[in-house]
């Protein structure tokens, strides 16, 4: 069984940053990509950013490119593996649960989700 749990959700002004965690532990086959995805009220879920864990290449929604990057540490144990999502120059339309998720060699997609963190921006 493999655990996600995300972290670094607060209320932050406007114009503000903000640093979301994302710890998964547990055996799995391996990891293709680990990502964050976003829920704001009354919205479906979207895309915000991944990482392909073989070679590091990144991705990102249009909405959060330049200011949103995804980076993380990789761990001696290959049952531990951590993400981040810096989050800067924010406005409330990047007001959202923000979910982080990761895709299992051998899974077609993303297959492991945390609880989500709230992130929320006053304008």
């Amino acid at each position: 069984q493999v655990h996600v749990v995300e972290s670094g959700g607060a209320l932050v002004q406007a114009g503000g940053s903000l640093r979301l965690s994302c710890a998964a532990s547990g055996r799995t086959n391996g990891v293709i990509a680990m990502g964050w995805f976003r829920q704001a009220p009354g919205k479906e879920r979207e895309f915000v950013s991944s990482m392909r864990w073989s070679g590091g290449s990144t991705y990102y929604a249009d909405s959060v490119k330049g200011r949103f990057t995804i980076s993380r540490d990789i761990s001696r144990d290959i049952f531990k593996n951590t993400v981040y999502l810096q989050m800067s120059s924010l406005t409330p339309e990047d007001t959202a649960v923000y979910y982080c998720a990761l895709q299992s060699v051998g899974a077609p997609d993303y297959n492991y989700w945390g609880q989500g963190t709230q992130v929320t921006v006053s304008s």
